[in-house]
């Protein structure tokens, strides 16, 4: 069997994808954090804010801790990603 992660998706993604995770089963091109948001901004629109404009003011944790280092982090079976929209405060 393939390893899979588990994706987890939050506040504004989470409303408009209508999704709060999958578990996806990773592929030998989709091996680190940047690749598998590569691959999910394919999917377009909002799949692709995970990687397009906004993509650095996205907050990822990998088995819940928020990454702050690059997202070439090596995925691994059974790990877990989150994704957060960028948050505004007033």
């Amino acid at each position: 069997m393939a390893p899979r992660i588990t994706v987890r998706y939050f506040a504004r993604f989470r409303e408009k994808l209508g999704l709060s995770e999958e578990v996806i089963e990773l592929r030998p091109d989709m091996q680190t954090v940047n690749t598998l948001r590569a691959d999910l901004a394919l999917r377009g629109d909002t799949w692709a804010a995970l990687v397009g404009p906004e993509a650095s003011a996205v907050m990822v944790a990998l088995n819940q801790n928020l990454l702050n280092v690059s997202g070439e982090v090596e995925l691994n079976d059974h790990d877990e990603v989150a994704f957060f929209p960028p948050v505004t405060g007033g």
